[in-house]
């Protein structure tokens, strides 16, 4: 059995090409990367698919009588790769099967033990669509634009988070050695006291059985199903989701009952955001004569980095990354010495990251990546 196994936290499956916006790929190539290290196969690619954005893309489409959404969903996704393959361990959505039935699993278990609750309350319902606006009746409907926003009451999937303990506390982040991020607890603990789970959508996980017709399971929720999903088909204990802190910020008090499963228990790996419109400068690439590492460094290196510097890789330290790592890949070793494979691995499965600015670590991080997938890695373009 696998013990910690990195995810990608469920991209959302927007317009654009992961070409277009390799920012969008951070978080999986990041997780690709940790789980090379630590000598694990490639695991699925994560996409969220409950989406308003996807409700309305698809309503207004042309061909919506004859193209399904869940095949729309799809198209799109095959789309992100182009003109590359799809990933070699395929994809997963927060609607798929599996994702599915661990969401009902998940929900009616935390309803028996309490946890959740099925209660009426006021909500502010569109008047032409009945999309769910929340309590305030102001603005737009954002399902189809209609101005008005009536009072009503429903019943509602909720989660009262003062029942339960903390919704966030440091033992959430995998991130031996880092510091602890104060502001992302701090934003947790002054979420509502009452959290909805359920969201009026017309693609996601269905909660008709439990009386909530027209709703779905909040994709906030949803998206932590699924890399428990995912962690459950590889037999993980330990799964991981990278991702940003801002994402954090929004998701983590709303998936606070869904990070375990039986034995699974899921935590996050931070990342910071990555400036490719710098990183992908050719001059950059003549000036410091690293054309041989450029896509190693975009691919590769950046991502690592990333989780390095959590608050975001400035577009002033590129070029210093990247001397860095053109000295590390020239002075890789062809076996790395003594116990330093072991480790790297065993800093890498604690989400230690300091390794990745170790000019001894890196150059036989890039020793155990040649050995493992050629001289030249990934192709350029691949996520």
């Amino acid at each position: 059995m696998n013990d910690v196994v990195y995810f990608n936290g469920p991209v959302q499956n927007g317009d654009f090409t992961l070409a277009e916006r390799p920012c969008k790929a951070a978080g999986i190539r990041l997780a690709a990367a940790l789980n090379a290290l630590l000598g694990l196969a490639p695991v699925p690619h994560l996409w969220n698919t409950v989406t308003i954005a996807g409700d309305v893309r698809h309503r207004c489409a042309a061909d919506r009588d004859t193209v399904g959404r869940q095949q729309r969903e799809e198209r799109t996704l095959a789309a992100k790769y182009a003109p590359g393959p799809p990933p070699a361990a395929g994809l997963l959505t927060d609607t798929d099967p599996q994702v599915t039935a661990l969401a009902m699993t998940r929900v009616q278990a935390l309803l028996a033990d309490g946890t959740l609750a099925v209660q009426d309350l006021p909500v502010g319902l569109c008047a032409r669509c009945g999309h769910m606006a929340g309590t305030g009746t102001a603005g737009d409907c954002r399902a189809c634009g209609h101005a008005t926003i009536r009072a009503a009451r429903r019943a509602l999937l909720v989660f009262d988070r003062t029942a339960h303990g903390p919704v966030l506390e440091r033992d959430d982040f995998h991130a031996s050695g880092a510091r602890t991020p104060d502001h992302l607890l701090h934003i947790a603990r002054n979420v509502p006291r009452l959290l909805v789970l359920s969201r009026t959508r017309a693609h996601g996980v269905d909660l008709a059985p439990l009386g909530l017709e027209g709703m779905v399971l909040d994709p906030r929720a949803g998206l932590h199903v699924a890399v428990l999903a995912a962690a459950g088909e590889l037999g993980s204990v330990r799964p991981v989701m990278t991702v940003t802190e801002n994402a954090a910020a929004n998701v983590a008090a709303y998936g606070a009952p869904f990070r375990r499963h039986g034995a699974m228990r899921l935590r996050y790996a931070l990342h910071g955001k990555i400036p490719y419109a710098t990183a992908a400068s050719g001059r950059l690439y003549e000036v410091h004569r690293a054309q041989e590492v450029r896509d190693l460094f975009t691919g590769w290196y950046l991502p690592l980095c990333a989780a390095r510097e959590r608050s975001g890789v400035s577009a002033a330290r590129i070029p210093a990354l990247l001397k860095f790592l053109r000295r590390a890949y020239l002075a890789r070793p062809a076996t790395p010495p003594g116990d330093l494979p072991t480790d790297l691995r065993h800093r890498v499965a604690a989400g230690d990251m300091r390794w990745v600015t170790d000019a001894r670590a890196l150059a036989c991080a890039l020793s155990d990546r040649e050995n493992t997938t050629g001289p030249t890695g990934p192709t350029r373009g691949a996520p």
